[in-house]
């Protein structure tokens, strides 16, 4: 329970400083929100209210701490702002309740939308996306890895490792091009693919519908290189694995290589590759900025991007936010699979 508790405050403690880095960062490095949502035609009682919403009248310490309080799960609401946030009321005050609530992110500059609901909706798709990228390197990065060091030497050992070393050469967003430019505009009558596509779309009959096979060529594209690292991890554990105590004790015992192979080196051989699949699997859950841009699919790095380009302030900062978020979950999740795998593991 003792370390338990440690991993959480040691986990609050980064998001605390990730939120406190993201904020003074960006107040000083973007421009002021006023001057991005206020035009020529905007009088100064709409630039005040601006300021006024969005505490710009206040110091900045005054702004941090207004920021932070957004942010905690438990918060002083005043009755509209408990609505606005659908918060939970734990205690009921005369001026202000004391509610239990998500993350408050604020509203987006652009669009007036909350931007946790921005930030749900594109990681939808992102999730998606990066789901059935990892599923299928996992598969074919272990697959291979195995037939690698089984046949060490071979020329089938060589020509796949070969491969597998080119594919981590070769950035993402270059074989999203290649991929686009070659199954997407060149093979496009054979493959029936498009160059651009994200997983919804809108149909002028029957409104919204899901074109599942606009995953297929940005989920190679952020596959390969997963895969390509998988897979020489795989093989270089397998060797190791392969050479200890127990895989001779048990050939001794009469047991068949199938069964030493899957139930004893493998099993013993896939900690660094859950490392390697958790790590490359938040990073696709955090936005695959360049894939998405290239396949145009509306995820967390299409928003992130598009964001960007408009000074959107709050859904920069919650993007930044929301990916910290992620990478913590994911490494929680990681700890907890180590200990079934391996008992050895002191996980939570």
């Amino acid at each position: 329970m003792g370390k338990l508790l440690r991993k959480v405050a040691y986990n609050v403690f980064i998001l605390f400083s990730v939120a406190t880095v993201v904020f003074f960062l960006f107040s000083f490095s973007f421009p002021s929100p006023e001057d991005i949502l206020a035009t020529d035609r905007t009088d100064q009682k709409t630039i005040d209210a601006i300021r006024t919403e969005l505490k710009l009248d206040q110091p900045l310490h005054i702004q941090y701490f207004s920021f932070l309080h957004d942010l905690s799960p438990v918060s002083w609401y005043s009755e509209e702002r408990t609505q606005e946030t659908n918060a939970l009321v734990l205690l009921g005050g005369s001026q202000k309740n004391l509610v239990l609530k998500f993350p408050y992110l604020r509203r987006s500059f652009q669009s007036g939308q909350p931007t946790s609901t921005l930030l749900f909706r594109a990681f939808k798709t992102t999730m998606f996306l990066a789901l059935i990228a990892m599923v299928l390197a996992s598969i074919a990065g272990i697959f291979f890895g195995i037939i690698m060091a089984l046949k060490r030497g071979t020329l089938i050992d060589q020509f796949l490792l070969g491969l597998s070393t080119l594919g981590i050469s070769v950035p993402s967003f270059f074989s999203a091009i290649l991929l686009s430019w070659l199954f997407g505009y060149v093979l496009s009558d054979l493959t029936g693919l498009d160059v651009v596509g994200s997983l919804y779309d809108v149909d002028p009959e029957t409104g919204k519908y899901i074109r599942w096979r606009n995953a297929i060529l940005p989920a190679i594209a952020l596959g390969v290189r997963p895969l390509s690292i998988i897979s020489q991890l795989t093989r270089n554990s397998m060797l190791d694995s392969m050479k200890q105590e127990y895989i001779t004790t048990a050939r001794s015992k009469g047991l068949s290589e199938f069964r030493i192979v899957v139930f004893h080196a493998l099993r013993s051989a896939l900690n660094p590759v859950i490392t390697s699949i958790s790590g490359w699997f938040a990073s696709l859950l955090a936005g695959a900025f360049f894939v998405e841009y290239i396949f145009s699919w509306k995820g967390i790095g299409s928003l992130s991007i598009q964001a960007l380009e408009t000074s959107d302030l709050p859904v920069i900062m919650g993007s930044v936010l929301f990916i910290a978020t992620v990478f913590i979950v994911v490494n929680a999740l990681v700890d907890y699979i180590y200990t079934l795998l391996d008992p050895r593991v002191k996980g939570l």
